[in-house]
């Protein structure tokens, strides 16, 4: 889209409040977008149908039929009448009053009035792409659901990522849980796993909802926080409720601050049932594991992203798309045949309970691939409606009494945000697959129905629709035949009542990084605490898990342990298991290196030939690049040539990106008077970032008044220095400099 051509403004004068019946796009430019993948930053955002219409799958040519598409056609009202001037309304003389006649004004204004709806409750920011889901093997020996016996199909799915707490305003970055909410469009029907970024939740009957979202929202008196959990009363409510003591570690844990969507396990939470063909029952848990590995942010970077970049996730989710670097994960099933149930010392049914990896392993059964960026986010990302209680037949419920109170709400909380019982028409809700009942009328009836009879038995229509018998392939949806026996009562199990073996389980699987990035986001949260004695008492709670992280808490908020606390004993072990190292993020893990961001700092002077070699080398391995300078345009290399700058140093700071480079400079004072320059260097010290360092670029390095670590890469040949990047990169961040990293001002 680069242009020589200087470009004027169109309409400086009086054409702008005349009718605009005439190009304003630059005849020199096309405005247009590649349809393929592109590097991010090399052209404005698309319409995913626009970017990659290659990318399409059954749900999608179903959403073909709804696209409008405005390219040569005249502007109209909504009743498709013509409007000859959208500039002014109709007056009474030039300068007299508006005349209420004016039938084009009230169509404009009426409907603007009405374009917002309801935002979620919980779950309003959010960002989603579509895909396709493969199965790897037939899991017939398990359910009959369709969706997971062929191994040919690709199901269509819809995947929405989101945060919890704040509004639709709020920023990506928060401390807090992610949504992780899928729609498989099967040919049986709609089949959601709402499911969110932790393996557990914080309550464990649905009743609680309400009080445990009143608590972590904004304070009633002035909504005040936004986006984050460090307040009074979420703090409150945890102190009294140690049910909600596992998932706040989690939350505390480097799980809360995801470095991005690609890089996010995602969990249903509840234990579900699988149904096969001969009606025997075993229970699951859903998982999805990332191609990508997992990762997070440090906590100082995820808060500077808050007022940097807000809007960071949703931006990487949609880039990666754009770029062709897809965001996969594997769905893995943790499989527990009845007979086992009694085998664990925590109750499955329990929402605050994972199962250990090192109990049930996980199993990989196939792939989703999100490859296609929506066309409109209020249509799609906004309007979407999961709901736990979308099944399809191989799948059930269990007794899970979260579980069977989201069954409810989610749909409850449909018909009120999308103005109906007809939320299912929308067309992103719509199943691929034929769907007819009795159903009628309502607000937003789309579906014009030729039958009738509104009602069943019918013989006025032979009875059509018909119920469809249970089998074992394409039969209707039939219960799991559950033996039950029990007294209508209002009690917990006590098989649930065990709060405090599970939170020290995962703090004994982290790494000692992790256990202190836990302590410090503790005591990040309960400083911002008014009340001493909420503070002392989450403290006391800690002290039920693990001393050492009694303690750390403790110490950071000036409290000080009583002897009764320090004397505690450790709870008991979940079947004698100590750890797990599948709850670290990083324990034992390298990490693929695709869609990473590098950034190479230059001014004029910068050796061009390098560059070239940086930039070829880091492609090659599916890297991103970012040519940062003082200022936007060109810089001159020391060869005499041009290279195109892709951003300002200002403007795109260290906190976006993975690595940063510095090419040897034959004019380096340029960067060395640069205050830019040397904070971006400071500042990704500061996070953890490796640094590579080429030739005389050493001087700005120590200019900014670092020290050098392993992470700190220097070498003459270019070659052997990205080299050595890379394979630093592949370990996410530079732990061993986090202790010296807290003395750079940055």
């Amino acid at each position: 889209m680069m242009s020589k051509k200087y470009h004027k403004a169109v309409m400086p004068d009086q054409r702008a409040v005349h009718p605009h019946t005439f190009d304003t796009a630059p005849s020199d430019i096309n405005i247009k977008p590649t349809p393929k993948p592109t590097q991010p930053g090399s052209e404005p955002y698309a319409a995913g149908s626009q970017k990659l219409p290659q990318n399409s799958n059954a749900k999608l040519q179903d959403l073909d039929t709804y696209r409008s598409v405005d390219d040569n056609q005249p502007l109209t009202t909504t009743t498709g009448v013509k409007v000859a001037d959208n500039q002014n309304s109709l007056k009474a003389g030039v300068r007299g009053p508006t005349l209420m006649e004016d039938f084009l004004l009230r169509d404009k204004m009426m409907h603007f009035d009405r374009e917002r709806i309801p935002e979620r409750v919980v779950h309003a920011r959010g960002a989603a792409a579509h895909g396709y889901f493969q199965l790897y093997k037939s899991l017939d020996k398990y359910t009959k659901a369709n969706f997971l016996n062929d191994t040919g199909l690709k199901t269509p799915v819809f995947v929405r990522f989101s945060t919890v707490q704040g509004s639709r305003g709020s920023a990506d970055t928060a401390r807090d849980v992610r949504g992780f909410a899928t729609k498989f469009y099967t040919q049986e029907g709609n089949f959601d796993i709402v499911g969110v970024n932790t393996p557990t939740f914080f309550i464990q009957d649905a009743i609680k909802f309400p009080d445990f979202v009143h608590a972590v929202k904004p304070e009633p008196l002035n909504e005040v926080p936004q986006g984050q959990s460090a307040h009074d009363s979420f703090w409150d409510y945890v102190s009294l409720q140690p049910e909600t003591i596992q998932n706040v570690m989690v939350v505390m844990s480097d799980r809360g601050i995801p470095r991005s969507y690609s890089n996010m396990e995602g969990f249903g939470i509840h234990t579900f049932r699988l149904v096969n063909s001969k009606n025997e029952s075993c229970f699951v848990r859903f998982h999805w594991k990332p191609i990508a590995g997992t990762c997070s942010m440090i906590w100082d970077e995820a808060q500077a992203l808050m007022g940097r970049d807000p809007d960071f996730h949703r931006k990487n989710l949609w880039e990666s798309i754009e770029a062709g670097d897809y965001p996969e994960y594997e769905l893995g099933l943790q499989i527990i045949p009845e007979s086992q149930v009694n085998n664990f010392d925590f109750d499955i049914l329990d929402a605050t309970k994972l199962i250990p990896e090192a109990l049930v392993p996980v199993q990989r059964i196939g792939k989703m691939v999100l490859n296609r960026n929506p066309d409109n986010y209020f249509a799609e990302t906004e309007q979407v409606a999961f709901c736990p209680a979308n099944l399809v037949p191989g799948v059930d419920f269990s007794n899970d009494p979260l579980l069977q109170g989201r069954i409810f709400s989610y749909i409850d909380t449909q018909m009120y945000r999308l103005g109906g019982a007809n939320f299912n028409e929308i067309p992103i809700n719509k199943p691929v697959c034929p769907f007819h009942n009795q159903q009628r009328d309502g607000f937003h009836r789309m579906e014009i129905n030729t039958n009738p009879a509104n009602y069943e038995p019918n013989s006025i229509n032979n009875n059509w629709p018909r119920e469809t018998a249970p089998k074992a392939q394409n039969g209707g949806f039939s219960s799991y035949q559950e033996t039950l026996d029990g007294e209508k009562i209002r009690q917990r199990s006590e098989s649930m009542t065990n709060f405090y073996s599970m939170p020290r389980l995962f703090w004994q699987s982290q790494t000692a990084t992790e256990q202190q990035h836990i302590i410090n986001a503790f005591s990040f949260e309960l400083g911002k605490v008014m009340r001493p004695y909420i503070r002392e008492r989450v403290v006391d709670l800690l002290c039920n898990i693990n001393h050492d992280l009694a303690k750390g808490v403790a110490t950071h908020l000036g409290i000080t342990l009583t002897a009764e606390q320090k004397a505690r004993p450790a709870p008991i072990l979940f079947n004698n298991l100590d750890s797990d190292p599948t709850l670290s993020l990083y324990a034992n893990k390298t990490l693929p290196l695709t869609s990473r961001k590098v950034a190479i700092l230059v001014s004029d002077g910068v050796c061009g030939e390098s560059v070239d070699k940086i930039r070829e080398m880091l492609t090659k391995k599916k890297l991103y690049s970012l040519l940062l300078a003082p200022h936007m345009g060109v810089v001159k290399t020391q060869q005499g040539d041009s290279l195109k700058v892709d951003g300002t140093i200002e403007g795109n700071p260290s906190v976006t990106i993975d690595a940063v480079v510095v090419p040897t400079n034959q004019n380096i004072e340029m960067l060395l008077n640069d205050g830019n320059a040397k904070y971006y260097l400071q500042q990704a010290y500061k996070h953890l970032k490796p640094i590579a360092l080429h030739n005389n670029a050493k001087r700005l390095f120590d200019a900014a008044m670092l020290e050098e670590d392993k992470g700190t890469l220097m070498d003459d040949n270019i070659v052997e220095l990205i080299l050595t990047l890379m394979k630093v990169l592949s370990l996410h961040r530079i732990w061993e400099r986090e202790e010296k990293a807290l003395s750079v001002p940055a």
